[in-house]
């Protein structure tokens, strides 16, 4: 019979995974963002989610860390979406997250098999195709996503049959004006950053440009065999987000849960099964850690699509009936932690040098904790570019 597990005891086990029970010294920002990865978008909640888990965290020291000494790298990661890892950790992130079938790639971009089959070829075969000319396209260049998309698109042109290319240069159905073959491009781009051949530079004003990997690091990502990337992602994902499911790792990772076997099935020897909403799985090796967590306190204000709050149960982080105020279809707020509760949302807002924080509480907040909220939030407004920061309270 599977052990008995309580909400409490995961709630804690989660936080401090994600070390958001204790910010870890300025040593360790490469192991906070290694843990699972740091979503990006919108941009900047990177920084914001570095900041909740890393003492002494500065846009200065990220950026170096990014541009100068590149220990951190940037690139499409989990369900497509920008993210900020360990340059050491990039196999896990890249080769780890590559869906291995057609089948699993087309439920990982949704909306490209329209367009690769009107051309009547697979996905794999564009991907193939953009791989091609990616090189000769993008060396010693920085194109953004738009940019390189043209420029891939008329030089697989060349390689296309005539009715084909009449497809692929006619009007699209994703974007007014935009030719078939230029979004079929965008498609595949996501997969050439699994492959590990581009990744972003840092952002030129409201762009984020990619370069070749190899340009950039100044090498290519170190080969590592695909099952090994694979089995470390999911542990990676179990250790920050378990006890879980199928089902809550295909959606954290952005395929459907009947492709998980690649990732699962690599290491269903590590897991031991417990009794918290159904029989969700754990790492066997963790469970001492999920029994002894410490009680997590104090504040923190997590950004949009922090790591701690994109999993799929939900319900045991946030009663239901706030559910629609923090998972929004576009515009996601972030998230107010109170000793290990959500306990609101929260809004930035700059003016000139002044940052106001809008908080939307869900309860009453207590005065200690209210002053601290005040405290992180000038430490927000420092990160922002901002002089100082007020903290508006709407008891929702």
């Amino acid at each position: 019979m599977a052990e008995k597990v309580s909400a409490g005891e995961v709630i804690a086990f989660r936080l401090n995974a994600h070390h958001l029970t204790k910010r870890v010294g300025a040593e360790g920002l490469l192991a906070a963002a290694g843990r699972c990865g740091i979503q990006d978008s919108p941009p900047g909640a990177a920084l914001l989610a570095l900041h909740a888990r890393v003492e002494g965290i500065t846009q200065e020291r990220v950026a170096a860390a990014i541009a100068e000494d590149k220990s951190l790298l940037q690139t499409w990661s989990m369900r497509g979406a920008p993210f900020l890892f360990p340059t050491a950790d990039a196999p896990v992130f890249t080769t780890g997250v590559l869906p291995p079938t057609e089948e699993a790639m087309r439920h990982f971009i949704p909306g490209v098999e329209q367009a690769v089959d009107r051309l009547g070829i697979t996905l794999a075969r564009a991907v193939e195709l953009c791989g091609t000319e990616n090189d000769a396209a993008l060396s010693r260049r920085r194109l953004t996503i738009n940019d390189l998309g043209q420029e891939l698109a008329r030089r697989i042109a060349l390689r296309l049959t005539p009715d084909q290319r009449l497809l692929w240069e006619a009007e699209g159905p994703y974007a007014p004006g935009q030719p078939l073959g230029e979004a079929v491009v965008h498609f595949c781009v996501r997969i050439l950053t699994l492959e590990g051949r581009v990744c972003f530079a840092p952002r030129d004003g409201n762009q984020a440009p990619f370069v070749l990997v190899r340009e950039w690091l100044g090498h290519a990502i170190t080969g590592t065999h695909p099952d090994t990337a694979r089995a470390e992602l999911l542990r990676r994902y179990l250790r920050c987000h378990a006890p879980s499911t199928r089902a809550g790792f295909a959606a954290w990772l952005g395929i459907e849960a009947g492709d998980t076997g690649p990732w699962w099935d690599l290491v269903r020897e590590e897991l031991t099964a417990v009794d918290f909403g159904g029989t969700p799985w754990i790492l066997t090796e963790d469970l001492p850690a999920l029994r002894s967590a410490p009680p997590p306190d104090g504040v923190r204000l997590l950004p949009p699509h922090d790591p701690y709050t994109h999993m799929r149960d939900r319900e045991t982080i946030v009663a239901r009936e706030h559910h629609r105020e923090l998972w929004r279809p576009v515009g996601d707020p972030g998230a107010v932690l109170i000793n290990g509760q959500i306990a609101g949302t929260w809004r930035p807002r700059k003016d000139g040098r002044k940052l106001t924080v809008a908080i939307t509480a869900f309860h009453p907040v207590s005065a200690p904790d209210t002053e601290l909220l005040h405290r992180e939030a000038q430490q927000i407004a420092a990160l922002r570019g901002a002089a100082s920061a007020d903290v508006e309270f709407d008891a929702g």
